[in-house]
C-alpha cells in the first residue's frame, strides 16, 4: 500500500500534467516521429513529462522514475515510478479527445500505486495495493458480463504494423467473430481504466511499455495466463468472467500461426 504522501503527490502531478494537456490540446503542436511514422511524439508529451518527473523527483529524490520519453533515472530507494505523460498522442495530435496520463509506483517489482486521469471527462482513476479501486473517488466495479459472445473488448496494434508479422489483426478477426464488439480506442490506459469501471468487459494487447500497464488494475495476465513482465508487457484483462474465453482464443490463434505468446514491444496510441 502506497503512503498518503505518494499518492497526494501522483494525484496532483496527474492532474497539472493533463490540465495543461487539456488547456494545449487544441493548438497547433509540433509533431516528430520515434522510428516508425505511426509513432508520434508531440511537444507537449516532453513538456507533461517534464511536469510530473520534476514533482515526482522533488518529493522522493531517492526514487527511480522510468518515463516514456525520457527513459530510466535510476534511484537508491528500491522504488521505481512509471510515468505516461501522454498515453494517446496520436489522438491527441489529430484533436480526438481520448488521452491520458498515468503514473505508477513500483515496490519490491510489484504495482503498489496507480493513478491515470483523463482530463477530457476529468475523471480520476487510482488504485491502490489492497485498497481497491476508485474514479473521483467513487468505487469501482468491473462488468457482470458472464460470456465472451455478449461482452465489449478494445485492443491495439503495435507500431511496426507495417513491419511486422505479429499485427494482431488475426487475432482481432478472430474476437470481432466471437464477441458483441471490439473497439481500437488508442490509448492503453483509458482501456484498461474502462475495463476497471465496467465499460468494457476486456481489452488484449500484444505489445505494450510498461507505463501502459503499471496504473491497471483488475484481472490482468499475460497471453497465456501468466504474470504481467512489467518490462515488456503483453496484457489480457477482463472483468475476470471472461478471462478465460480471451486467452483461449488467443491460444487457439496464436498456435495455428505459431505466434510469440507474450511478446514485447511498445504498442500504437
Amino acid at each position: 500500500m502506497a503512503a498518503a504522501l505518494e499518492r497526494r503527490v501522483a494525484i496532483e502531478a496527474a492532474r497539472a500534467a493533463g490540465e495543461m494537456l487539456h488547456a494545449q490540446f487544441r493548438a497547433a503542436h509540433r509533431v516528430a516521429f520515434k522510428g516508425q511514422t505511426t509513432n508520434l511524439v508531440t511537444e507537449m508529451d516532453v513538456r507533461a513529462e517534464e511536469l510530473i518527473v520534476r514533482r515526482l523527483a522533488a518529493a522522493f529524490p531517492e526514487d527511480a522514475i522510468l518515463a516514456e520519453e525520457r527513459g530510466a533515472a535510476r534511484g537508491r530507494s528500491g522504488r521505481r515510478w512509471i510515468v505516461d505523460p501522454l498515453d494517446g498522442t496520436t489522438n491527441y495530435a489529430h484533436g480526438l479527445p481520448i488521452f491520458a496520463v498515468s503514473i505508477a509506483l513500483e515496490v519490491d517489482r510489484r504495482i503498489a500505486l496507480g493513478v491515470a486521469y483523463d482530463p477530457s471527462a476529468d475523471e480520476l482513476y487510482v488504485a491502490e495495493r489492497g485498497q481497491g479501486a476508485t474514479v473521483n473517488e467513487a468505487p469501482l466495479a468491473v462488468s457482470a458480463t458472464a460470456t465472451l459472445d455478449a461482452s465489449l473488448l478494445s485492443t491495439g496494434f503495435p507500431y511496426d504494423i507495417r513491419e511486422t508479422r505479429d499485427t494482431n489483426l488475426t487475432e482481432y478477426a478472430a474476437f470481432a467473430l466471437r464477441c458483441r464488439g471490439v473497439r481500437r480506442l488508442g490509448s492503453a490506459v483509458l482501456d484498461l481504466a474502462w475495463v476497471a469501471a465496467g465499460r468494457l468487459d476486456g481489452f488484449w494487447e500484444l505489445r505494450l511499455g510498461p507505463w501502459d500497464v503499471a496504473a491497471a488494475s483488475g484481472r490482468i495476465t499475460n497471453l497465456v495466463g501468466a504474470a504481467v513482465d512489467l518490462d515488456a508487457p503483453a496484457v489480457v484483462a477482463s472483468n475476470g468472467r471472461i478471462h478465460d474465453e480471451m486467452l483461449a482464443v488467443l491460444r487457439d490463434v496464436r498456435s495455428t500461426r505459431g505466434g510469440d505468446p507474450a511478446p514485447g514491444s511498445a504498442s500504437q496510441s
